[in-house]
């Protein structure tokens, strides 16, 4: 119930959400800086946590519904409260996280224990006022977006006009009204007439940042298609298609599986597009569809290891990547709880370790090497050695800072770029 299955900064960076196998939300909030404890700016300190979701079982179907968190969405904030968006496998809700210091004292009908009072021993009538009292977060669901998927939600995003989200599953991707909780409008059906011949599904989505009629959707074809809602209401047909044509000396048994996209997400600015599949992260130009701009190899080392990697099931994991705050960094996980950084201006590469050992307050991370084969040098690690069962699936980067969350099973760490 610990594992955590999603990560999210708002958009401030002043607060971090969690979401884990068991249903619950853990919202953590940055240290203001003191003149006593300089130092202590950045640590993120728990700020609220509560259950988002429970466990379901849907009666029609005889189907169990999880409770995990599938993924998290902030919304903007436009006044004293939070608010985000949280879904597991079939139902995606609003939270209202608020703060209270005060509490109000001095009913006329009620006595301090919050009885009623017996009206006719009311002789004055008095004022309540608000008393100071100890901080309380408070989170409330505001809104409830259920029954509308027929299979498992993988994604949800908030569109740039703030009015409307989507969600995505295996073969849908539906457009919800904030404020309409009962109906959602289908925007994309690639569900054949058939499921027989179902070749491929949805495996994520996401808006395009500044223009609300834009989003992408990838596939487990290892495609990703641009869609315009401009164009028609329904948008099976898109608008680009992405896709790298296959090389021919790399084809094997699990060439399919490994280019299954499992993540896409835009740039900040909007004029990149960045995909994770098994072995790559792939950063494409909108204006060019016939190939990505630049590959990087998160752990080419696996290659010679997929069949293996097949049987105990690691090949279908489901890796995230994200955009450091300028679009000139990207990160992604691996095994043994590495993560890989991937500088597109320099081109270099780093693979750190988020384990107990080094996370201790202002150590610094070294680079680790994996190497195959052969003779290993003393700081190297063979890629024999390599734990497959602890990986990083979930990562975040602060939107203006260098600060990653990096959820490695049932830890959270958070690195900070060393200021000298």
């Amino acid at each position: 119930a610990d594992i955590i299955s999603t990560v999210e900064f708002n958009h401030t960076g002043e607060l971090l959400a969690t979401g884990d196998k068991g249903g619950r939300v853990v919202i953590f909030q940055r240290e203001q800086e003191s003149k006593q404890q300089p130092q202590r700016r950045g640590e993120y300190n728990v700020y609220s946590t509560f259950q988002s979701h429970e466990p379901e079982f849907d009666y029609l179907k005889s189907l169990e519904i999880e409770e995990k968190i599938n993924k998290i969405r902030w919304l903007p904030q436009h006044n004293a409260a939070y608010f985000l968006l949280s879904t597991n496998d079939k139902t995606v809700k609003l939270w209202k996280v608020s703060e209270r210091d005060k509490r109000p004292e001095g009913y006329n009908l009620k006595d301090e224990d919050g009885r009623l009072r017996d009206p006719s021993m009311i002789t004055t009538l008095r004022v309540p006022v608000l008393r100071p009292m100890d901080l309380m977060v408070e989170a409330t669901p505001r809104r409830v977006f259920a029954n509308a998927h027929t299979y498992h939600i993988n994604s949800i995003s908030v569109n740039s006009d703030y009015e409307t989200y989507m969600s995505a599953d295996d073969l849908r991707i539906n457009l919800w009204n904030f404020e309409i909780t009962n109906q959602s409008f289908n925007i994309v059906d690639i569900k054949p007439a058939n499921m027989e011949e179902l070749t491929e599904v949805i495996t994520a989505a996401e808006f395009h940042p500044h223009h609300c009629n834009a989003f992408v959707y990838s596939s487990s074809k290892g495609t990703i298609r641009l869609c315009d809602m401009r164009a028609s209401a329904l948008c099976d047909r898109h608008a680009k298609f992405f896709e790298e044509p296959e090389d021919p000396s790399n084809r094997s048994f699990f060439s399919e599986i490994i280019s299954s996209i499992s993540d896409v997400k835009f740039s900040h600015s909007g004029r990149y597009i960045l995909t994770r599949d098994y072995l790559t992260v792939k950063v494409w130009d909108l204006n060019m569809e016939n190939r990505p701009m630049e590959t990087y190899q998160v752990h080419d080392y696996l290659r010679s290891k997929l069949c293996s990697l097949y049987e105990n099931d690691c090949i279908f994991d489901k890796f995230e990547c994200v955009w450091n705050g300028s679009d000139s960094v990207i990160m992604t996980g691996s095994y043994n709880n590495f993560f890989r950084m991937f500088d597109r201006n320099t081109k270099r590469d780093v693979t750190l370790e988020a384990s107990r050992e080094n996370s201790k307050p202002r150590a610094v991370l070294k680079p680790r090497k994996v190497c195959v084969g052969g003779k290993r040098r003393k700081d190297e690690i063979s890629v024999d050695s390599l734990d497959f069962s602890k990986k990083i699936l979930h990562t975040a980067w602060h939107p203006s800072e260098n600060i990653i969350a990096v959820a490695a099973t049932n830890n959270l760490y958070i690195f900070q770029d060393k200021v000298n």
